[in-house]
């Protein structure tokens, strides 16, 4: 593993996540919220320290709630979501491309994935979950099954998917 990579996981005292990357949840609101679709309370809001390197990626998977990413450091992310009437949006997370944006949203519901944009070799972002999450609200993609709903879109299930 590059050693600034590795510095920056141990100072963050990041861990690996279930989709792939290394994250840390930073924050969890003691407030507690009750919402529709939801199965019982939940956090008012979580945020988390989200770090993926060049040639890794988060798995396709969606959550209940909307999420919000912002850019904090090193290349660009890209971030793909499929919404559920099939439409496709590339978000350029960060400040190095001309079409990037150092915050973005993915809404409740959409399919979602990430990589690291071309030309950098790693991106530490951070993603704000309203109502907040659970491990419980994620449901990771089955590649077969997203692709047979969107068989348009099957070159980013593959990259995508596990």
């Amino acid at each position: 593993m590059d050693p600034e990579l590795a510095a920056l996981i141990a100072r963050l005292d990041l861990r690996p996540h279930p989709e792939g990357g290394w994250y840390r949840e930073t924050f969890r609101d003691p407030r507690i919220v009750r919402a529709e679709g939801f199965d019982g309370p939940r956090s008012a809001s979580t945020a988390i320290y989200f770090l993926l390197a060049e040639g890794n990626f988060s798995a396709l998977h969606r959550i209940l709630s909307d999420e919000v990413w912002h850019h904090y450091a090193g290349g660009d992310i890209e971030v793909t979501a499929l919404a559920p009437d099939g439409a496709r949006r590339t978000l350029i997370v960060g400040h190095h491309a001309a079409d990037a944006s150092p915050q973005a949203v993915v809404a409740a519901g959409e399919w979602f994935g990430a990589r690291v944009a071309k030309g950098g070799r790693w991106s530490l972002v951070g993603c704000t979950v309203a109502p907040g999450f659970e491990f419980s609200d994620l449901e990771m993609a089955d590649r077969a099954a997203l692709t047979a709903r969107y068989p348009a879109h099957a070159e980013i299930i593959a990259a995508l998917t596990r």
